[in-house]
């Protein structure tokens, strides 16, 4: 995926500046695809080129004008082809993991602290997935249809973070038990 696919979709949703696009990002779709500001406003600039995107600007008095993006009709043609495309696996890279292959060569006490320190990751991560699901969801059941991807999207989140901690406490235990 490029970033460019995750900005088509957020604009798709709703029309921003490029400020609020990357507020955006850090709040939702930054958890599953990082982006930083400089490289959020570089690829609106390529979009807005490729006329996938289009910009009207706002004056703002005695601040810089604001630049409001929107999803053209080229720019969800886009999106459709790329959303038709299938997925291909995607491959999992963890210094984490790499060093568990390690344990024998590691200090336990180093081991149990970085585990730890994961599963404080871990556990942040899913308390915020969750208050965002209370704010955003909080009946489940009664979602519009653009609400359903969103809400799927948090809820794989949420199970990523519960599985994280359930494995964080997995190596724990069975440290702890040799």
């Amino acid at each position: 995926m490029a970033l460019e696919h995750a900005i088509l979709i957020s604009l798709a949703e709703r029309s921003a500046s490029g400020y609020d696009l990357a507020r955006r990002f850090d709040a939702s779709i930054g958890h599953f695809w990082r982006a930083s500001h400089q490289q959020i406003y570089k690829v609106l600039a390529r979009m807005e080129a490729d006329q996938w995107v289009s910009a009207q600007v706002i004056p703002q008095g005695s601040r810089p004008d604001k630049k409001v993006y929107e999803i053209t009709d080229a720019g969800h043609e886009e999106l459709a082809r790329w959303l038709a495309v299938p997925t291909p696996p995607e491959h999992v890279r963890s210094e984490f993991t790499v060093k568990l292959r390690a344990l024998h060569l590691l200090d336990r006490s180093l081991v149990f602290e970085a585990v730890a320190a994961r599963r404080a990751e871990h556990e942040q991560r899913l308390l915020a997935y969750e208050e965002s699901a209370q704010k955003f969801f909080p009946s489940p059941a009664d979602l519009a249809d653009e609400q359903l991807g969103p809400y799927l999207a948090l809820r794989g989140g949420i199970r990523l973070e519960r599985n994280g901690i359930e494995w964080c406490d997995e190596i724990a235990h069975t440290l702890e038990a040799r």
